[in-house]
């Protein structure tokens, strides 16, 4: 039963993986236009952030300090935002609380990402699998093909094999964009991790600066 099971599965041949990959790559295509609108609304001049970061800090304008990284959606001004609402607190729980926040600013920011760095991976196996039930296929076909047509089975098969192929060639054309659409957004959070550090560096800067003149 289940070697007749298998048997049926494998006849399938590579049409449905085909399809599949279709599907796969419209959903990359997807996640690549939303996960690039994203950043790019949340793109900032960080070195213009600080310095104006900076000058309401030395006039100890938190208040408007607060008012300035409100105005943008990006990793870097939310964490120092989380910063400056308990940073009467002291420089410990500001330090510790920005890293938390940057941990879930990380994890908002990689959304999504594991699903084009799974499918760059792995797309090409989906497509050689859908190549090798197409071969199963092709030589079941020539198996059960009459002997007297053994010249136009022979034929047969090697469309049938051509045909199979392309699963394969539809796999890498899936998996590469992605894989490239995957490393470019993982610079780019990688590229607001460190603009985050630096904006994070002038309130702690600032706050030490405070306790030692205090």
């Amino acid at each position: 039963m289940l070697e007749r099971s298998m048997t049926t599965f494998a006849l399938l041949g590579a049409e449905w993986v085909l399809w599949l990959l279709v599907v796969l790559s419209v959903l990359s295509v997807a996640v690549m236009v939303e996960r690039g609108i994203f950043y790019a609304r949340r793109r900032i001049n960080v070195q213009a952030l600080s310095l104006e970061l900076d000058a309401l800090l030395q006039k100890n304008d938190v208040t408007g300090a607060k008012a300035l990284l409100a105005t943008h959606d990006a990793m870097p001004s939310q964490v120092v935002v989380r910063g400056l609402e308990h940073i009467d607190r002291g420089q410990f729980v500001v330090s510790e609380m920005m890293a938390g926040e940057l941990v879930r600013q990380k994890g908002r920011f990689e959304s999504r990402l594991i699903f084009l760095g799974t499918l760059g991976n792995n797309a090409p196996f989906i497509g050689l699998f859908g190549t090798v039930l197409g071969i199963i296929r092709a030589f079941r076909d020539l198996a059960l093909d009459n002997p007297e047509k053994a010249a136009g089975g022979a034929q047969a098969v090697m469309a049938g094999i051509s045909e199979a192929l392309v699963a394969t060639a539809v796999g890498l054309a899936v998996a590469l964009p992605a894989v490239v659409a995957f490393n470019y957004f993982k610079s780019v959070v990688k590229g607001d991790v460190a603009n985050t550090e630096t904006l994070t560096r002038v309130l702690t800067a600032h706050m030490g600066g405070s306790s030692e003149r205090s």
